[in-house]
């Protein structure tokens, strides 16, 4: 019998794990099951609707997407400011070279 029902969780888990229609509706049952307040889990969806609909991406996407972009924006000047100091140790190492080319 428990085998039985191990199988069917397993089934379940596996195969009918994308017929979740709506990601954004499972935040807010959980707050209405843990805290049972309607009106919370209420204006937990419908300001994730409205930000979905305004920008066109859910919440977490939109948080994702910034973190990403701030992350390129440090790279983009750790590159640039490694390509400086290379630049200029050449420079550098130029100058010294026709310094001794003149004397």
């Amino acid at each position: 019998m428990i085998l039985k029902k191990i199988f069917a969780g397993l089934f379940l888990l596996f195969f009918l794990n994308g017929c979740v229609q709506s990601a954004a509706l499972l935040g807010p049952a959980y707050t209405l099951a843990s805290s049972g307040n309607i009106y919370q889990a209420g204006l937990s969806y419908g300001s994730n609707q409205a930000v979905k609909e305004i920008t066109g991406k859910s919440p977490t996407e939109n948080i994702k997407s910034f973190v990403d972009d701030k992350k390129l924006k440090v790279e983009e000047e750790e590159s640039q400011e490694e390509f400086f100091a290379l630049v200029k140790s050449r420079i550098e190492k130029t100058s010294k070279i026709i310094q001794l080319a003149n004397q």
